[in-house]
């Protein structure tokens, strides 16, 4: 098998295997399958699935390259993952911690850097989480795959030079973990958009990288014949020609005071520092002139494709760069320049540029008004010397004779469309780069560096031949083209998920791939994009909703027991709730979020939605089998709780050191605990069995305790190891930012020293900063000390909380009876956390309390509720849950802000499920 995928990476002639069938030919294999590919497209039934592409059958056979790689869902996914996985089988044992991963390394990587896209998370970000999940021969998934890093990291784990492995044994070494098992897995990745599934089928798919340097060199040089005269410029001497590497052109103004015309490079931009002033006079008139003072300038032209009149931007050729062998020079374009320039315009469009009209989208017409710079169609975006090279580029990588190389020049064309199109920016100050064009948008800028083919391909070229020729791909990759809601895919069928999927409004993805979609003919299916798009009327509810289908769809793949990573890159709170609720509501239990400390180096776990202004990496696993099968057994028991905490606890990391300290493991927090009990049965549209207080009762009898965290015994010696190598317990990192975190904040610091209203008030003052919730009522100390806490008045004996501390603390205390009047005095008025007997109690009788406030709530007339306290909303909401009352939830929840719903993951996922459940007939 070996010696096949290694003929097949070197061009080779000879017999290829493919799932299971031994063809004559790479050739064969394909033409074998393109033929099977074009009879399914004729099928209606088949082109009717969610998120299927846009485009002809010639225009999709032309991008695949099956059974490997499809521009629309792939008729052999299965098949490939049926042929090189392994079945499940629940007699195998398997077990995993959570792993904490740097999305951020790696992004100067050769092949990190092949081909650009929106958003990427490093290959060399992805391995450890890979070799730490998975075993060789593993499949992996990724259903929002983008440029396809995940299979690229899948063949890394059998690839990766000596030097990486060994760097990764001996970290994984000093943390105390097994080393890797190294060797290739399997990857199946999945993209919405064309654009995606093209550049991560080329990265993933062998190809031979000689044929391919000679026939990218063959291709440059052919562009000499086709446009190197619209390239040509004379050197100062009149006689010497010289290439043209780019051609900035200036938009031109109106000056608002004497009307006169502005060249807008010409006086605005420094000639030394290069930069644009801030303010400038003008050329006629000598007003102060700056930029939002300007005004536009358009003119009048025929568009030769559509035949219609239309108006764009008024520019002109101000500068042009050229080179005469190594040497760079610049100067003004002279009139023999604006000759070939006038004589360009004149052409006719070559066929290759597409025409089409621009749909309304949220990119184009809502955020960066496309039409204000002229562009309404997609060959409006190049100007007429750059589309006549684009338009030559792409036809002659279209035109090789071998299907594969083919398909990879048109990867390496394809790279330019940005850079010549209008959206690449004259900015010399950008690290000597002159053709950056702002990722995330499309903007057309004042000044314009028009690039020649040469100026942004000869290099990439280069890079693309030396990145390939050290990375060893093979026949390891299936990519397919859909939703990922919808992955044709057997239950229980895949090793390990890794995604990083859209979140919230951060990327318009279909938007943004829209201009090099429309070169290939194929584009996005936007309706089942998970994103938040106004244009689009998806809101956060919709986005929070598409997520939970894909989820639920990588839940019904996964294997149970298994895990999946998701990559979180959004700051907003409501869209990380969002997340959570829709993962747990699929069905997965979330064991662990951590977020990189970039000026630490090092990890930490994210206790509170106030922490989400970085990259976060959720691991969260399916539960398996056994425990599904008891449930539906059972039932809703307190049986089944205690199951789930079991199954829980056994997922969760048992130490976590961070600078040689232990760290507070998040989820073994107790009432993080409950919190995902909670989701669990709510998630299966269950009653939860076991109240607050019982459930915090009965879990310190059933487990151990150890430093306010829970463990399975089997566990809690390992922890009692490291415990004892430390010098001080680790502490949680406490965000106050409402009730629930203040009460806590207020238990650790009396569990730390039992002290008075007047000593506590001045550090909880503190506390109440920036991050507390707009819509959350902030709380009085002594209503919270009332309410959660015990006072010693005085009366009786010293309780041991207050006892232990004095005598601790106090040289002049120390040996006293708790009856002892000095004890005594020194203890009066002082406030400390009850013991676990008393604190039920205490329990019971706050949650009465609540539950009359949310009467309150209820009783409320008017149209919204301005400030509420988070504590009774979740204790009215879970009350009514429990009595299925989902009316009462509905209710509640459309009197309040969005950001009050949207921003608590418990009332979130109440407010959904009893939508749910009303939605359905319930």
């Amino acid at each position: 098998m070996n010696d096949l995928l290694q003929n097949h990476r070197s061009g080779a002639s000879g017999p290829v295997e493919c799932l299971g069938q031994t063809f004559a030919s790479d050739d064969a294999r394909r033409e074998h399958f393109l033929k099977l590919l074009a009879e399914k497209l004729l099928d209606p039934a088949f082109r009717k699935q969610d998120g299927f592409p846009k485009g002809s059958d010639a225009a999709i056979l032309a991008m695949s390259d099956p059974p490997y790689y499809t521009a629309c869902p792939n008729p052999w996914l299965a098949e490939f993952v049926e042929h090189y996985g392994k079945p499940y089988d629940p007699a195998v044992k398997y077990s995993r911690e959570p792993l904490a991963i740097d999305v951020s390394v790696g992004k100067t990587d050769a092949i990190y850097k092949a081909h650009g896209y929106h958003t990427k998370v490093p290959h060399l970000a992805i391995v450890p989480s890979i070799l730490h999940y998975t075993q060789p021969g593993d499949v992996v998934l990724d259903g929002f795959s983008g440029s396809g890093m995940t299979g690229v990291a899948a063949q890394w784990c059998g690839t990766a030079p000596s030097s990486y492995r060994h760097e990764l044994e001996m970290t994984w070494k000093r943390q105390g973990r097994a080393a890797p098992k190294w060797g290739a897995r399997r990857a199946v990745l999945n993209d919405l958009s064309p654009a995606a599934t093209f550049i991560g089928a080329n990265y993933n798919i062998p190809f031979d990288v000689d044929a391919f340097a000679k026939a990218g060199k063959q291709l440059l040089k052919a562009m000499e014949h086709d446009v190197g005269w619209m390239y040509e410029t004379l050197h100062s001497d009149g006689e010497t020609k010289g290439r043209i590497e780019y051609t900035v052109w200036s938009q031109l103004y109106s000056c608002p005071d004497c009307a006169g015309e502005v060249n807008f490079t010409e006086e605005a931009l420094d000639g030394q520092s290069k930069r644009i002033k801030d303010a400038f006079p003008c050329p006629h008139c000598g007003a102060e002139l700056t930029k939002t003072r300007l005004e536009r300038l358009y003119t009048a032209q025929i568009d030769l494709s559509t035949g219609n009149s239309i108006q764009v931007p008024k520019r002109a050729a101000t500068l042009i760069v050229y080179s005469i062998g190594k040497t760079r020079y610049e100067k003004k374009p002279s009139a023999d320049d604006l000759a070939v320039i006038q004589r360009i315009d004149a052409l006719p469009l070559p066929p290759q540029v597409p025409t089409i009209e621009i749909p309304p989208m949220h990119m184009t017409h809502e955020r960066a008004r496309m039409d204000y710079a002229g562009i309404t169609h997609i060959h409006h975006f190049f100007l007429p010397r750059a589309a006549q090279a684009m338009g030559s580029l792409w036809a002659k990588a279209q035109a090789h004779l071998d299907p594969r190389i083919r398909s990879f020049l048109v990867y390496f064309v394809e790279q330019a469309i940005w850079g010549m199109s209008v959206l690449a920016r004259y900015a010399p100050t950008h690290f000597s780069q002159v053709n950056q064009y702002l990722n995330g948008v499309y903007y057309v800028g004042s000044q314009h560096a028009e690039c020649s083919p040469w100026y942004i391909l000869d290099g990439k070229l280069n890079r693309l031949v030396k990145t390939f020729n050290t990375f060893n791909s093979a026949t390891n990759v299936a990519v397919t083209t859909g939703t990922a809601a919808r992955l044709p895919l057997a239950d229980d069928s895949v090793d390990y998920i890794f995604t990083d999927p859209p979140f919230g409004e951060n990327i318009y993805y279909a938007d943004l791939n829209f201009l090099v979609e429309a070169w290939h003919g194929v584009t996005t299916d936007a309706k089942p994009e998970a994103i938040i798009d106004k244009f689009k009327n998806k809101a956060l509810p919709e986005y929070q909703h598409l997520m939970q289908r894909c989820f639920a769809e990588y839940q019904r793949v996964l294997k149970p027991g298994r895990w999946m990573t998701v990559v979180f890159s959004n700051s907003k709170a409501a869209v990380w709730n969002a997340i959570q609720v829709a993962l747990q509501q699929a069905g997965f239990v979330v064991a662990e979020v951590t977020a990189l400390d970039k000026v630490q180096g090092s990890y930490r776990q994210v206790t509170s939605t106030t922490a989400v202004k970085q990259d976060l990496v959720i691991s969260a696993y399916k539960p398996n089998g056994g425990l599904e099968d008891r449930f539906k057994k059972s039932g809703a028991t307190p049986d089944s709780a205690w199951d789930f905490v079991q199954t829980h606890l056994r997922h969760l990391s048992v130490t976590k050191v961070k600078d040689g300290e232990l760290e507070f493991i998040v989820e073994r927090d107790p009432r993080r605990i409950y919190d995902r009990l909670v989701a669990w049965f709510v998630r299966h549209d269950a009653p939860v069995p076991l109240s607050s207080d019982e459930f915090l009762s009965g879990l310190r009898s059933r487990f151990p305790e150890r430093d306010g965290m829970v463990f399975l015994p089997e566990q809690v010696t390992e922890y009692d190891k490291k415990r004892a190598q430390t010098a001080q317990a680790p502490q949680m990192e406490l965000f106050v930012s409402d009730e629930r975190s203040a009460i806590d904040w207020v238990a650790d610091f009396l569990k730390a020293r039992p002290s008075t209203y007047q000593d506590i008030h001045p550090e909880f003052i503190k506390q109440l900063g920036a991050g507390w919730k707009k819509h959350e009522a902030r709380p009085e100390l002594s209503a919270l000390l009332e309410a959660n806490f015990l006072r010693f008045d005085g009366a009786g004996e010293v309780p041991s909380q207050i006892h232990r501390y004095l005598s601790t603390n106090y040289h002049d205390l120390r040996g006293l009876e708790k009856t002892d009047p000095r004890l005594n005095a020194r203890a009066q008025d002082r406030w400390y956390v009850p013991d676990p007997n008393k604190a039920q109690d205490l329990d019971k009788k706050r949650e009465k309390a609540l539950l009359k406030e949310f009467e309150i709530y209820k009783a409320f007339t008017g149209r919204k509720i301005k400030e509420t306290r988070l504590e009774v909303l979740r204790a009215g909401f879970n009350a009514a849950w429990a009595a299925k009352d989902y009316a009462t939830i509905l209710g509640i929840a459309h009197k309040l802000p969005e950001e009050t719903l949207q921003e608590d993951e418990r009332l979130l996922t109440l407010y959904d499920m009893a939508l749910t459940r009303t939605e359905d007939g319930a």
